[in-house]
């Protein structure tokens, strides 16, 4: 294999690399109420929202009972109604 071929090879598994990288920095946000969605950073949370942050691979334990729903964009959920921010 040619220099100019390894560093392409080299180049393209780097870039491939840093694209897997970039797309699963997503986080898990909880509140009080057992409600979680997925954030992808980590915003600064009042503490009054009572909302915790998770890494992404984090699962509840087996007494614990949690539920997902989703929403786009900045904000949280309190008492069934997602507040933005």
């Amino acid at each position: 294999m040619t220099r100019f071929r390894l560093a392409a090879v080299t180049a393209f598994a780097i870039g491939t690399l840093a694209l897997t990288a970039t797309s699963a920095s997503a986080l898990i946000a909880c509140n009080r109420e057992g409600v979680c969605w997925h954030v992808p950073k980590r915003f600064a949370y009042r503490a009054e929202y009572g909302v915790v942050i998770h890494p992404n691979n984090w699962r509840w334990g087996p007494r614990e009972r949690f539920v997902f729903r989703e929403h786009p964009g900045r904000g949280y959920w309190r008492n069934g109604v997602w507040i933005s921010f």
